[in-house]
C-alpha cells in the first residue's frame, strides 16, 4: 500500500512537517512548559469550591428558604457545623447545662472572640426531649451558625475554638463534624493525595507500556509526553479559573489528571504501535516515523475529537458541578491531543528503532509486512471472521452478558454525601458517628421547615399540632420545634422576633444528603401543604431549607439533565463515528455496543456499593461523568479499531481485513486500555466514597469495553452485518468485488 492510499494529503503534509522540525517541535513543548510554570498558577493553587451552596443557584428552593430564614432571624438554622459531647455510660447534667449555658450566652453576644460565629442551639438527648433519639443522657450537640460567605476552613477553625475554649475534659468531648468540616477534610485529604495518585499512576503507565513494547525507552516516552500536557492543563486551567474569578469543585483536578494521563498514553501507544510495525518492514528511522504519523495522525485526531465531543455533552447541563466539569474536561483532552499529535511524532523521529530498546521490532514476513497474502488461519479473530453462525454466537452472549450486569443500574439510587464519604478512621467521620448513636442517622445536617404568617408566632398550639404531625412523616425520626427547646433558646431561634416566623429542626432517620433522606425529604415537601391544613395553619406557607433539600434539587436536577446529557453524548458520539466511518450502520451498532458495556459497568458498581454502604447510593456526578466518558473512550477504540479495518477492507474482503488488522489492534488496544483502566482505578487512592465509586465504574467499564465489546462483540458484529457495514457507502462492496490479493485465498462468504 502506497503512503498516500495510507494518509491523507494534510496528514501526510504535516507528518512531513512534524519529521523535519522534530528538534524545534520538541525545543517548543520543553519551553511552553518551562513558561507556564514560572508564570501561572496551578489549578489546584487557585483554590477550589466546596460546598454544597457551591453547586446550587441562588434561586434553588432551598437556597432561597434558607436566605429568607436568615433575614428573618439573623442566621440559619442549620446543622453544618456540630460539636459532639458523648459518654455512652451517662453524660451529667452539669455537662449538658453547660452546653446549653455556653450556646445561650453566644446567641446573646457575650463573646467578642468567636470570630464569625453567629449562634448555637444546644440539643441534648436527656430525658427524652429529643424525639426519636436512639439513647437517653449520653449525647449532647451543639450546632453552630455562621454567615455562609465564610469559608469552610474558617467556620471549621472558627468550631474549634468554640469547642477548645468551652469544653472540659469531664464534659466528654468526640470533636468537631458536620457538612462543612467535612467538605473542609474532603479537601485537605485530595491535596494530600494527589501527588501520591500521580506518582502511582505514572508509574503503572510506565510499567504497562514498559511491558507492552518490551523496552525501558518507550515509557519515557508516554512520562515524557503525559508530563508536558499534565503542567500545560493543570496550568492553562489554574489561569483561566483565576481570569473568570471561578473556584472549581475540588473534586475536579484528580478526574482532570486521571483523564490527562489516560488519554496522552493512549495516543502514545497507537503511535508507538505503528511504528513498531513500519520498522519491522524494514523502513528506515525517519521514514518509519513519517510513515507511522501520517497514517495514524487522521485516526488518532478524529478518536482526540470524538472524545472531546463526548465529554462536551456535559455542557448542555444546567447543574453547576457539571458546568465546572464538562469544559475542564473537554480543555483537558484538546490539550493532550495537541501535545501527542505533535510531541510524539517529533520523538519518534529522534529515536527511531531507540523507543523499543533493548527489544528490537521481530521482522514481518513479506506478505504482512506488505499487506499481501493470506490471513492467519490461528487468529481467533479469524476463526470469527469466517463463519457467520460462530460470530453470530458470540453477539448472542457478548450481548445477554453485559444486560445480565447492567439490569442492577435499573435501580440506582442518587445522593450527595459528605460526611460519609471520608474515612472510617477520620475525626469528622467518628464525631458523626458517635452523634448518630446517640441521635438519629440524620441528626448531623437536619432539614429546616420555615413556616410564615404575620403574627404565627402568637399560634403557639397551632405550631406544636405542626410539630406532632412532622414527626408521624414517613422517614422522620424526630423534630425539634418551639415547643421542645428551652423557652430561653425559642425567641430569635425558632421563633422570629417580628412575630411572622416559626422554624423546625426535622432529622430523618437516613444519613443526611444519602439517597434514602433525599426521597423523604421529596416526600415531605409534598405533603407540606396538607400539613399545613391539618395543623390549623391555612393561611401560613411553609418551605424548606438545609443540605438535605439542597441535595434532592441537585438530583432531582442531575436526573432532568439526562436526558439533555444522553442525547447530547450519544448524537456527538454518533456523528464522529459516522464522519469518519462514513457509515451510519457501523457507527449505529458500535455505539450500542459501546452503551451496553457502559450500562453493565454501572450495574456492577450498584450492586457493590450497595452492598457496601446500603441506602447512601451512588454520589450523584459519578454515573453521569461515568457515562460521559465511557461513551467516549468507546468511540475513541471504534475509530482505531474500525478504522484500521476499514483502511483494510479498502483492498480486500472484510472477513479478511478483520482477521489481519485486529490482532495486531487489540494488542494496542488492550494496552491503551490498561493504561486508561489503571488511570482512573488509581482515583481510589484518594479515602473518599466518590472517588472509589468512580475508580470502580471507570475501571470495570474501560476493562469490560477493550475485552468484550472491542475484542469479541465489534469483529463478530462486522461479520454479522458483513458489507452492509458500510451503508450508504460502498466501500466494502468494492473490495469484495475486487477479489482477495494476489497469492491469497479468499475466505468464507460474509
Amino acid at each position: 500500500m502506497t503512503e498516500p492510499e495510507r494518509a491523507g494529503r494534510f496528514a501526510l503534509q504535516l507528518a512531513t512537517l512534524l519529521v523535519r522540525l522534530r528538534w524545534v517541535v520538541i525545543g517548543f513543548w520543553v519551553s511552553a512548559c518551562l513558561l507556564v510554570t514560572l508564570v501561572f498558577p496551578s489549578l489546584g493553587e487557585v483554590g477550589g469550591g466546596s460546598g454544597i451552596q457551591g453547586l446550587l443557584p441562588r434561586d434553588t428552593p432551598a437556597v432561597a428558604t434558607e436566605l429568607r430564614s436568615v433575614r428573618l432571624f439573623g442566621f440559619p438554622l442549620l446543622g453544618r457545623t456540630v460539636i459532639v459531647q458523648r459518654n455512652p455510660e451517662r453524660l451529667s447534667v452539669f455537662a449538658q447545662a453547660r452546653t446549653v449555658v455556653n450556646a445561650v450566652a453566644v446567641n446573646r453576644q457575650k463573646y467578642a472572640d468567636l470570630g464569625p460565629l453567629l449562634g448555637a442551639l444546644p440539643i441534648t438527648n436527656a430525658f427524652g426531649v429529643f424525639p426519636g433519639a436512639r439513647e437517653r443522657d449520653t449525647t449532647a450537640l451543639t450546632y453552630l451558625f455562621f454567615d455562609p460567605s465564610v469559608s469552610f476552613a474558617r467556620q471549621t477553625r472558627a468550631a474549634q475554638h468554640y469547642a477548645d475554649r468551652f469544653f472540659q475534659p469531664r464534659d466528654h468531648l468526640v470533636g468537631v463534624t458536620g457538612s462543612v468540616p467535612a467538605r473542609d477534610r474532603q479537601g485537605t485529604i485530595i491535596s494530600d493525595n494527589l501527588p501520591k495518585v500521580e506518582l502511582l499512576t505514572l508509574t503503572a503507565i510506565a510499567i504497562i507500556v514498559g511491558l507492552a513494547f518490551r523496552s525501558v525507552v518507550a515509557p519515557v516516552v508516554a512520562l515524557l509526553t503525559t508530563g508536558v500536557a499534565a503542567v500545560l492543563t493543570l496550568r492553562l486551567s489554574g489561569l483561566i479559573s483565576q481570569l473568570l474569578g471561578a473556584a472549581s469543585p475540588s473534586e475536579l483536578e484528580p478526574v482532570v489528571v486521571a483523564l490527562l494521563l489516560g488519554v496522552v498514553t493512549d495516543y502514545v501507544v497507537f503511535f508507538c504501535s505503528s511504528l513498531r510495525h513500519e520498522l519491522a518492514g524494514g523502513t528506515e528511522r525517519l521514514a518509519a516515523a513519517h510513515t507511522a504519523t501520517a497514517r495514524f495522525l487522521p485516526i488518532i485526531g478524529v478518536a482526540g475529537l470524538a472524545v472531546a465531543a463526548g465529554t462536551g455533552a456535559l455542557l448542555v447541563a444546567k447543574s453547576a458541578f457539571f458546568a465546572a466539569l464538562g469544559p475542564a474536561l473537554v480543555f483537558t483532552v484538546l490539550v493532550a491531543l495537541l501535545v501527542a499529535v505533535t510531541l510524539v511524532p517529533a520523538l519518534m523521529a529522534v529515536l527511531g528503532r531507540l523507543v523499543f530498546w533493548p527489544s528490537r521490532p521481530a521482522a514481518l514476513e513479506p506478505e504482512a509486512a506488505t499487506g499481501t497474502g493470506r490471513t492467519s488461519r490461528r487468529s481467533v479473530f479469524s476463526w470469527v471472521a469466517r463463519g457467520r453462525p460462530r460470530a453470530a454466537a458470540a453477539v448472542a452472549v457478548g450481548v445477554v452478558g453485559l444486560l445480565a450486569a447492567a439490569v442492577p443500574a435499573t435501580h440506582l439510587a442518587l445522593g450527595v454525601s459528605f460526611v460519609g464519604s471520608l474515612p472510617g478512621n477520620d475525626q469528622v467521620r467518628e464525631a458523626a458517628a458517635a452523634a448518630e448513636k446517640g441521635f438519629a442517622p440524620g441528626i448531623l445536617s437536619p432539614t429546616t421547615v420555615l413556616v410564615q404568617q404575620p403574627g404565627i408566632t402568637s399560634q403557639r398550639r397551632q405550631l406544636d399540632k405542626l410539630s406532632a404531625l412532622l414527626r408521624t412523616e414517613p422517614g422522620v425520626a424526630g423534630v425539634l420545634g418551639p415547643g421542645d427547646a428551652p423557652n430561653r433558646l425559642v425567641s430569635g431561634t425558632l421563633l422570629s422576633n417580628d412575630g411572622s416566623a416559626a422554624r423546625y429542626l426535622v432529622v430523618f432517620d437516613q444519613p443526611a444528603l444519602g439517597a434514602g433522606a433525599i426521597a423523604s425529604v421529596d416526600q415531605l415537601q409534598s405533603r407540606l401543604p396538607t400539613l399545613l391544613h391539618a395543623s390549623g395553619l391555612d393561611r401560613a406557607t411553609a418551605a424548606l431549607a438545609g443540605d438535605t433539600a439542597a441535595a434532592a434539587f441537585i438530583v432531582d436536577q442531575a436526573k432532568r439533565d439526562l436526558l439533555r446529557i444522553a442525547v447530547a453524548a450519544l448524537l456527538a458520539n454518533f456523528l464522529m463515528l459516522v464522519l469518519f466511518l462514513r457509515a451510519v450502520v457501523a457507527a449505529t451498532y458500535l455505539l450500542v455496543a459501546s452503551m451496553l458495556s457502559l450500562a453493565a459497568s454501572l450495574g456492577l458498581t450498584t450492586v457493590l456499593f450497595d452492598y457496601l454502604d446500603p441506602g447512601a447510593g451512588l454520589t450523584f456526578y459519578v454515573p453521569f461523568s461515568a457515562a460521559v466518558l465511557l461513551l467516549a473512550f468507546g468511540s475513541d477504540y471504534n475509530i482505531f479499531a474500525v478504522g484500521n479495518i476499514w483502511e483494510e477492507a479498502r483492498r480486500r474482503p472484510l472477513p479478511e481485513a478483520i482477521a489481519v488488522v485486529m490482532p495486531r489492534t487489540i494488542g494496542a488496544i488492550f494496552a491503551a486500555g490498561v493504561a486508561l483502566a489503571a488511570s482512573f482505578g488509581l482515583l481510589s487512592v484518594v479515602p473518599l466514597v466518590p472517588f472509589r465509586q468512580l475508580a470502580f465504574v471507570m475501571f470495570v467499564g474501560i476493562m469490560l469495553d477493550v475485552l468484550v465489546v472491542r475484542a469479541v462483540l465489534v469483529p463478530a458484529l462486522l461479520t454479522v452485518v458483513g458489507r452492509f457495514s458500510a451503508w450508504p457507502s460502498s466501500r466494502l462492496s468494492s473490495a469484495a468485488a475486487a477479489g482477495p490479493p494476489s497469492g491469497g485465498r479468499r475466505p468464507a462468504a460474509d
